[in-house]
């Protein structure tokens, strides 16, 4: 059974992000084998920056993905790095993503945290704080 929470020498966490972000002009790029080598590229990355993957998605427009990380890194960050790399690594690779777009992906992204409790139990846990 996986843990709920992570553990480093000064905290206990469950930091989990869902990210989208869309190819530039919405254009279906991310297909015939780009989308493959972008969940290759994204995991690498990941793994550089210590962050778990619990699922990922690549659709021919946009792309989902699920993480675990550490607090000391933001979501913005978080996604800078995955757009970043990847659009770096992909239009070095496929001529079509150079000419098609002038950059991969649009500069604006969604994220949302999700955690283990729901807001309400979390906000009647604190409302019942001075009540114990």
């Amino acid at each position: 059974m996986e843990q709920r929470w992570s553990l480093s020498n000064t905290s206990v966490h469950n930091i989990n992000y869902h990210l989208i972000w869309c190819t530039k002009y919405r254009r279906k790029l991310l297909v015939d084998g780009i989308d493959e080598r972008l969940k290759e590229i994204l995991s690498a990355k990941a793994e550089e920056l210590a962050i778990a993957i619990k699922a990922m998605e690549v659709m021919p427009d946009h792309v989902h993905v699920y993480v675990h990380c550490n607090p000391t890194l933001s979501a913005h960050m978080i996604v800078q790095q995955f757009k970043g790399t990847s659009a770096r690594l992909l239009r070095q690779e496929y001529k079509s993503l150079r000419t098609r777009v002038p950059t991969l992906w649009t500069r604006s992204y969604y994220a949302e945290s999700v955690g283990h409790l729901s807001e309400a139990v979390i906000r009647r846990y604190v409302e019942d704080q001075k009540k114990a």
